[in-house]
C-alpha cells in the first residue's frame, strides 16, 4: 500500500478569534444569502454543480432502524 501524506500546502493556520470571526460574517447576512454561500460550500465539498443531478445509486433505506 502507497504512502499517503497530508497536502500541507492547503491547511492555514489561524487563531481562535479569527477562526470565530464567521459568526459576524453571517449576521448580516439574510437567510437566502446564507443559503446560498451553504449551497456553494457543499458543492465544493462534493465537487458538484447546482445543475447536476443527484447520483442516488448508493442511497437505501430500512424499514426497521434497530435492526441494521
Amino acid at each position: 500500500m502507497e504512502n499517503y501524506r497530508m497536502d500541507r500546502t492547503i491547511v492555514s493556520k489561524s487563531s481562535f478569534e479569527v477562526a470565530d470571526d464567521h459568526v459576524t460574517f453571517y449576521k448580516d447576512k439574510t437567510p437566502l444569502e446564507r443559503l446560498n454561500y451553504a449551497c456553494s460550500l457543499i458543492n465544493s465539498i462534493f465537487n458538484s454543480n447546482p445543475e447536476m443531478k443527484v447520483d442516488r445509486t448508493n442511497t437505501s433505506a430500512r424499514k426497521h432502524a434497530k435492526s441494521i
